[in-house]
């Protein structure tokens, strides 16, 4: 068993990791999607290469999470169920629904991902295994766990939404890329991004705990600068882009 001086540690050092990477991130485009860049080295097929990638941080989670040897509350037990009910959907039945049959992903940003999740898997899983506080029922109704759950369930509304409607912009058929128009996206060209960032800030809040909040943090270092790329990709390729739209989050940025 690690002991939990140390595991902080290890969890601090990773957060000032994620801070540190995340303006190396703001100009570095990274080659999936509409980035695609071959000079990235070999590729695999884009649907396979997103379950690959996503499923250790679904795997090593619950890996860590089942063999722990103290007794889990119940309410560690709804935590676990925020995770799974995330990650089922990013790792199968997301990929699955996208229509990029013939994409593909630099194998390295795979195996990067893969990387990324088995930590963030491991740090969540052996915390809520093995050292966090006595969660009790009372938790439940504590101001955290329900702001913290409410900004999930809202980040993971929006976030789902907005891949539903980027899933149904090409029509049969059609290839190339559209400008969203659907309400979702009257604000923001990434809708998807600010959810899951505000999904996964919930999820720190409502437990409360270092290791979510890690999460969040490289949650906002991968994703936010893939927004902004996102948003100035739209700007150069359609000259009637909407010009009150932000990258991702309303008003502001």
């Amino acid at each position: 068993m690690i002991k939990e001086d140390l595991f902080n540690e290890l969890v601090w050092l990773w957060i000032l990791i994620g801070i540190v990477i995340f303006p190396i991130m703001l100009f570095v485009k990274v080659p999936y999607g509409r980035h695609t860049d071959k000079s990235w080295g070999a590729t695999i097929n884009n649907k396979l290469g997103w379950i690959i990638m996503e499923f250790p941080a679904l795997a090593v989670f619950m890996y860590f999470f089942m063999k722990g040897e103290k007794s889990q509350s119940a309410v560690v037990w709804v935590f676990f169920g925020f995770w799974l009910f995330h990650y089922v959907n990013r790792t199968f039945i997301y990929p699955l629904r996208t229509k990029t049959a013939k994409k593909q992903i630099p194998f390295l940003i795979v195996f990067l991902a893969i990387f990324f999740n088995s930590v963030n898997g491991f740090l969540n899983g052996y915390y809520f295994s093995e050292l966090h506080p006595n969660y009790d029922i009372s938790w439940l109704y504590d101001a955290r766990f329900i702001i913290g759950s409410l900004m999930f369930i809202l980040g993971m509304t929006v976030n789902r939404i907005a891949d539903r409607d980027l899933m149904n912009l090409r029509k049969p058929g059609e290839t190339g890329y559209k400008i969203p128009q659907t309400k979702i996206f009257k604000l923001v060209s990434c809708p998807n991004h600010g959810g899951e960032m505000l999904e996964w800030a919930g999820f720190a809040v409502l437990t409360w705990s270092l290791p979510a909040l890690a999460f969040a943090v490289w949650t906002v270092s991968n994703v936010l600068p893939r927004s902004l790329a996102h948003h100035k990709w739209y700007k150069n390729h359609f000259p009637d882009y909407p010009k009150n739209r932000k990258a991702v989050i309303p008003y502001i940025l």
